[in-house]
This record gives structure tokens, sequence and C-alpha cells, in this order.
């Protein structure tokens, strides 16, 4: 019986599986202002999918924050804002980094084009068959 590799430290600067584009457009009851283009890379997935990390870039534009997650973001390049709910507002700019918690009901807008390196915890429900 061979032993099953053992998980390497990964970077997120390594290569590895090929980036992922959408246009927010696509989910049009999310896009609030403009046409947003996201490209994202996923350097790592837990088995069971509900735990990731990589590197995401988007345009600017303005659309509704998804939920079902807690998220940790390092944002490299580019300035954003997240407007909660209330209409209280944070701006971040290359080399800030922050937590977007689950529960978090708001908007993001991309002001310049933005760079983030992202953790996600799905906390959403799980699915039955």
């Amino acid at each position: 019986m061979t032993p099953s590799p053992r998980p390497a430290v990964t970077g997120f600067d390594d290569p590895g599986p090929a980036a992922t584009r959408r246009r927010v457009a696509d989910l049009p009851d999310r896009v609030i202002e403009g046409d947003p283009q996201h490209e994202t890379r996923i350097v790592h997935q837990s088995p069971d999918g509900r735990f990731l990390a990589g590197t995401w870039t988007s345009t600017p534009g303005r659309w509704r924050a998804f939920t079902g997650r807690d998220e940790v973001c390092v944002l490299t390049a580019g300035h954003v804002r997240l407007i909660a709910a209330d209409g209280t507002a944070r701006e971040f700019r290359a080399g800030d980094a922050f937590v977007i918690p689950d529960g978090f009901e708001g908007e993001w807008e991309v002001i310049e084009t933005a760079t983030k390196h992202f953790v996600i915890r799905d906390t959403a429900p799980e699915e039955t068959p």
C-alpha cells in the first residue's frame, strides 16, 4: 500500500490551476453599478470544499456582497469600499487586511481595479441530496 502524499505548504503566488473568469453581470440580481469582471485562482481547497484560499482580481463596479462565509482579505493592489446595509462604509487600499464576517449584509465597490489574497470558510448549511 502506497502512503498518501502529505499536504504541502502553498504560496499564493505558486503556479497552480488556471484562473477562472466571470462577469458579475451574469448574476443580474447582484450588480448595482458597472460591469465588474472577476478573475479568481484557487490555490488551496479542503477536501470538503468548505475552506479555500486564492487570489482574486476585479475591475471597477458595485455589487451585493455574498453571504454564508467568513472571509479574510489582504488587498495587494487597488482600492475598494465595503458598504454595510446601514450605510456605514469602510475603504481599503493595497497593503490593508480585513475580515468580512458571516452575516455581513451590504455591498462591495471596487473603485480602482483591485487584487486580493483571500481565505474563505464556507458557513452556509450543507445541502442534502
